[in-house]
């Protein structure tokens, strides 16, 4: 099994993009998204590697629960499923669930919503995530 490490409050890109944690547990983590115009395309709505983002760092996260809300044990993807469902219906606040409901020791399965700050489901993911050791 992985080494845990300190969870990260402003990681590289995710941190780039404004994405916070806002819930993390056995099994679980919440991640939430400020929209601004950065996160936009052409349309007008967000970007669908937005929700991909989201979905990929609550997911994988959901597998890290350590015991300490603080620290983690990081993981990479290994694959992700991605459906694009909706577009906000006015909200302007990304959030993300992502809950492990599978696996074993070192990789592990984990699904999860993005929805609106009004309830609408954006989109869903499925994905596959294994344990690594964190870099010295």
């Amino acid at each position: 099994m992985s080494e845990s490490t300190a969870f990260p409050t402003r990681p590289g890109f995710t941190g780039h993009i404004g994405m916070q944690k806002t819930g993390f547990a056995q099994d679980y983590a919440r991640f939430e998204l400020t929209l601004g115009p950065e996160h936009l395309n052409p349309l007008g709505i967000p970007h669908g590697g937005v929700y991909a983002t989201i979905l990929d760092t609550a997911l994988g996260s959901s597998g890290g629960w350590t015991g300490d809300p603080d620290s983690f044990l990081p993981s990479v993807t290994l694959n992700l499923n991605v459906s694009y469902l909706s577009q906000p219906r006015g909200g302007t606040r990304l959030i993300c669930e992502g809950h492990r409901v599978g696996g074993g020791r070192s990789i592990y399965f984990a699904e999860g919503v993005v929805q609106d700050e009004t309830g609408q489901v954006l989109a869903r993911a499925t994905g596959t995530f294994k344990m690594v050791k964190p870099r010295a």
